[in-house]
């Protein structure tokens, strides 16, 4: 079986949240969805589980985290250029999103980052590793 990764979000309302994803540049998995929860997949082995609270609670033994206030986990997505980088964040800002910090250019990686609605965020990055450093 090849090894996949399923990040569960809990988020206040699944459809607004799958309209911002969908804007992002995932495409969603209706057999995996229903009314409180959206499959949203970015490649053939990453998904993001996008669940209403209640669904959510069902899974967990600890309070949901306010992620509008504190940071719950730092999600990040590889792309093969700047330029799908800088097109995925404005995508992700027309939908509704917010940028809480400007680029950050360190030389061999660039890396925007963006919040969804509920306040998960996502670090979206391009790496040339031709510029990368050697020690």
């Amino acid at each position: 079986m090849v090894k996949q990764i399923f990040i569960n979000l809990a988020v206040k309302d699944v459809d607004k949240s799958m309209g911002f994803y969908t804007a992002l540049g995932f495409t969603n998995n209706p057999q995996f969805s229903d009314d409180t929860t959206k499959c949203m997949v970015w490649s053939d082995t990453i998904f993001v589980m996008l669940m209403e609270h209640e669904k959510f609670s069902g899974f967990i033994t600890k309070p949901i985290a306010d992620t509008k206030a504190n940071i719950a986990g730092l999600f990040s997505l590889s792309v093969d250029s700047v330029s799908e980088m800088n097109e995925i964040l404005e995508n992700g800002l027309k939908a509704g999103g917010i940028e809480p910090n400007e680029l950050r250019d360190y030389g061999f990686m660039q890396q925007r980052t963006i919040e969804d609605f509920d306040g998960h965020t996502w670090e979206v990055f391009h790496m040339d590793m031709s510029k990368a450093p050697t020690e």
